[in-house]
């Protein structure tokens, strides 16, 4: 026996060759011992050395691309042999306490061998080492291992075995390492199926289509994409028109950073950009039009931003080098579906849609959709979370120490779950609307992988707490399954402590003041919510204030049918209704009909949803369809026309209508401002802007007036409505002597949600032990 000491690592130590980077320091430093992988992270096992010190700091300093060190914990070893060299030794089990690594776009090594003609890696569509490739989608539990993941199917030959086992390789246990030789392989098919081309030729045929103006499906890391040139009106129309999807802007491939232009109106906006792009999640961004390339006026209509991406796998990489076109890269579902993962599935939704099929077969365990952030600030703020980005963990507050397992299900709308452990938040990936069968089919497969993978098992399971959520009743089923208690939590208290949580807010900070903007959730008065002013802890919530309820006539329609809303507003704030410009749009007698409906109640719940009020002005303004296509479409282009308003005029707007929001019992007062708005004689983008001043002036009105009676200086600006560049910019304008928080690393939507729902239910847990 001899003495030792035993470094425990916790954090995004697996999978990210952390192990070989282990062993070389070890190498440097002449240390003797081990390395290994288990379920809580990895482990070193050294002999006593007076470089030990060193070797530690070394870890932190250095550590690998990918890696994320949280703590290093060192105890006592005995070294029942003492050793003669350093070694790797194999993967052990146990309790789950690490974490699992996001896919990582294509690293500059391995696109430097993509494209060596010399290289036996050469045009190979699934080359990856230890700090680029998949990894997410391809696991199927831990630890993260070959056999564990979908490369199981594919052994190695001899010299991708000698480069996995080879510390000094930089694919040294890259776990999805192959070649052309013993790896996967892409295929290129028509609609039916029919096989039409293999590997090389089946890339150049695809990119010749694409060309040619076709639509291919493409199978990536994570899900399919529909793809075809993004300069052409034909393709990008006709790709509309097969999916479905009249106006929804599209996500478009660019071939390189220098196509996007500087900004004069912020040059610091480029270089955050570029640096949002070229990270390792590879996100789309969104990037103002008149900094994008030339593309089809089609690819996003009537908005002032396009949302862009670099490559981020192989593939990618060579239909973006092939074609050196801008290429639209849109999620390969059909309307009403899922994203496709497999090649049956995809022939079968996609059938009707593409031209030709890219596939390969290496198996996709996990969605995950394309990340979506825009720049503010210099920073990235993420709208839609997926890949690249999940699943890293999120550090709970130092407050939240070590937690009970809980299950958030999230909410309906762009349904995000969340698994809380000890100090740790785990966010599932984006999934989408419950309403979609295929939808909840994936959650229910999403969350088995999950806790299988973290080897979690919930003590409690938290929900929304509208009744006729679906993320309700299913979580209300698993609890009652498991014999759990469920707990139900507030919309827009979720809403608020997320944003809390993020930004590290404790307990002995206090309560803030939320402002909760979105089209719809369950208040705790059990009425529908949307704009409301909050007094919120981790532990309770208080309405102060805010919009007042107004009829959704035709219940769910009044969400796809902004006239509907503009109709309830009338009828609520405006007496001589009938004398409005509705009736030029809508018939005479459908209105009436309506309008009694409303006055009786009959299938027109009350809510006070702001989302619901920017489509009213959005449709009494000309702006919105008569039926959207898309979530946020009328509010989308709302704020585009406000932001083409002449900032000239704006000095001149406030002085003349600042007084048309005023505030009655901290409400704010619709009758004023209806019965005002169609008689303002100013053009579109001017009451366009002016709607969203007023909105900003008297809710921050309410926010000022509560931080003065409650001695609070946080407030915190969440819910889907703030995606609305212009309304949160002028919020903190309103609210600048105050210390305002927004979300960041989570959507500031539903998609961020689960995080406030496992956090508030931690306490109700504690009481009910």
């Amino acid at each position: 026996m001899s003495n030792g000491i035993a470094l425990r690592v916790k954090g995004k130590v697996q999978g990210v060759g952390f192990r070989p980077f282990v062993w070389q320091l070890a190498h440097r430093f002449g240390l003797l011992g081990q390395v290994s992988n288990d379920s809580l992270g990895v482990l070193v096992h050294l002999t006593l050395s007076p470089q030990t010190k060193a070797f530690i700091e070394a870890l932190n300093a250095e550590c690998p691309p990918l890696a994320r060190i949280e703590r290093i914990e060192q105890t006592p070893y005995q070294w029942e042999q003492q050793p003669t060299d350093f070694i790797i030794v194999k993967s052990g089990g146990g309790e789950m306490d690490t974490q699992v690594v996001p896919d990582a776009t294509t690293c500059t090594a391995c696109i430097d061998e993509l494209f060596d003609p010399e290289n036996r890696r050469f045009h190979y569509p699934f080359i990856n080492c230890t700090h680029c490739g998949p990894r997410f989608t391809i696991i199927k539990k831990m630890p993260y291992d070959r056999p564990f993941t979908s490369m199981s199917d594919f052994p190695f030959c001899p010299e991708c075995k000698h480069e996995y086992e080879d510390p000094a390789d930089r694919r040294f246990h890259a776990q999805p390492n192959a070649c052309p030789v013993c790896g996967p392989h892409i295929w290129l098919t028509d609609p039916k199926g029919a096989k039409l081309a293999i590997k090389e030729s089946a890339l150049v045929q695809a990119c010749e289509a694409l060309l040619a103006g076709k639509i291919v499906a493409v199978k990536g890391i994570g899900g399919f994409h529909l793809v075809c040139d993004a300069r052409n009106n034909e393709s990008v129309a006709l790709l509309r028109k097969r999916k479905h999807r009249p106006a929804k802007p599209l996500a478009v491939m660019i071939t390189d950073i220098e196509q996007i232009k500087e900004d004069k109106q912020d040059p610091n906006f480029r270089l955050a950009a570029i640096k949002a792009l070229q990270s390792t999640a590879a996100p789309i961004v969104l990037i103002p039009k008149s900094v994008a390339p030339t593309l089809s006026e089609l690819i996003a209509p009537r908005l002032t931003e396009i949302g862009v991406m670099l490559a981020a796998n192989p593939l990618q990489h060579l239909l973006s080098r092939q074609t050196n076109i801008p290429l639209v890269m849109t999620s390969g579902n059909a309307s009403g579906h899922t994203p496709a993962l497999s090649n049956e599935d995809a022939l079968s939704q996609l059938g009707d849609i593409a031209d030709l099929f890219l596939m390969h077969n290496r198996d996709i365990i996990q969605r995950a959709d394309d990340s979506l952030v825009r720049i503010e600030d210099k920073q990235c703020v993420m709208i839609r979370r997926s890949r690249g980005y999940v699943p890293d963990a999120i550090a709970l507050p130092e407050t939240f120490t070590s937690q009970p397992s809980i299950l958030a299900m999230g909410g309906d709308l762009k349904n995000v779950f969340c698994l809380l452990r000890q100090h740790q938040a785990i966010m599932g990936p984006h999934l989408g609307d419950l309403d979609d069968l295929s939808v909840r089919q994936q959650l229910i497969k999403s969350l088995a992988l999950f806790q299988q993978i973290y080897r979690f098992t919930p003590k409690a399971i938290a929900i929304d707490a509208h009744p006729s959520y679906i993320s309700h009743q299913l979580g209300k089923q698993f609890a009652q399954e498991q014999h759990i208690p469920v707990i139900e939590v507030s919309h827009h208290h979720a809403h608020i402590v997320s944003c809390l949580a993020e930004h590290g807010h404790t307990h002995q900070q206090g309560a803030v003041i939320g402002i909760a903007l979105d089209g719809l959730g369950y208040g705790q008065d059990n009425t529908l919510w949307g704009g409301e002013c909050l007094l919120v802890d981790y532990q309770k919530s208080e309405r102060l204030g805010g919009l007042p309820a107004v009829a959704m006539p035709g219940g769910n329609l009044a969400s796809t049918q902004p006239w509907r809303n503009w109709l309830a507003h009338l009828s609520a704030f405006t007496p001589d209704w009938q004398r409005s410009a509705i009736t030029q749009f809508i018939p005479l007698q459908e209105l009436q009909l309506l309008n009694k409906a409303i006055i009786r109640g009959i299938n027109s719940p009350k809510a006070s949803s702001c989302g619901r009020l920017f489509d009213a002005v959005s449709a009494s303004l000309g702006l919105s369809p008569k039926v959207i296509s898309w979530e946020g479409e009328a509010a989308c282009y709302l704020e585009t026309a406000a932001l083409q308003c002449n900032e000239n005029k704006h000095i001149d707007l406030i002085e003349k209508y600042s007084d048309l929001m005023p505030l009655k019992n901290n409400v704010v007062d619709l009758s004023v401002f209806w019965s005002s708005w169609e008689y303002l004689e100013l053009n579109v983008n001017e009451k366009a802007w002016l709607f969203h001043y007023l909105l900003a002036e008297s809710l921050g009105n309410i926010v000022l007036q509560a931080a003065d009676k409650h001695n609070i200086n946080t407030v915190v600006l969440s819910g889907g409505v703030f995606n609305n560049r212009l309304l949160k910019q002028m919020f903190k304008k309103k609210l600048n002597n105050k210390n305002v928080l927004t979300s960041r690393l989570l959507p500031i939507g539903d998609g961020g949600i689960a995080l406030g729902q496992a956090l508030i239910a931690t306490h109700l847990v504690q009481k009910l032990e």
